[in-house]
């Protein structure tokens, strides 16, 4: 079963897919953010390329483990794509993947300006590779 991820940001969508047997999570793209017609449409070509069964979000959490300020946009936006693909949409914690992302792109010795253009997706990458190991355990 193939999961497409999303790390939503103000600015950009950070994109990642599973393989079809739903055991690796791959970067896909980062989505430059314009309007709600033209992030949809982009989600449409990834959607139509990759026929996903089922549409992952990454949710931040306040400390009190409520849904954040944040998290409150992400969830309307989420209703959109539930009400435009007419696919399952799951939430999973995203506390902490930009930051984990951002060590492993230092760890490989990837410049600050190079991390900044890929931060996203490797973040919607360990969104959906925590995702996918929960479903494993």
């Amino acid at each position: 079963m193939r999961t497409l991820a999303l790390d939503v940001g103000t600015k950009t969508i950070g994109v990642a897919v599973s393989d079809e047997l739903g055991i690796t999570a791959n970067g896909v793209t980062t989505i430059r953010r314009k309007s709600l017609e033209k992030d949809l449409g982009e989600l449409n070509i990834l959607i139509q390329e990759y026929r996903p069964e089922e549409i992952l979000v990454g949710i931040p959490y306040n400390m009190e483990g409520g849904v954040s300020k944040s998290g409150d946009r992400i969830l309307k936006f989420s209703d959109k794509i539930r009400a435009v693909f007419s696919l399952p949409v799951v939430f999973w914690d995203e506390s902490y993947s930009t930051v984990n992302a951002d060590e492993k792109l230092i760890e490989a010795n990837m410049s600050r300006k190079k991390r900044k253009k890929v931060i996203d997706k490797m973040a919607a990458v360990f969104i959906l590779q925590e995702y996918l190991e929960s479903k494993r355990a």
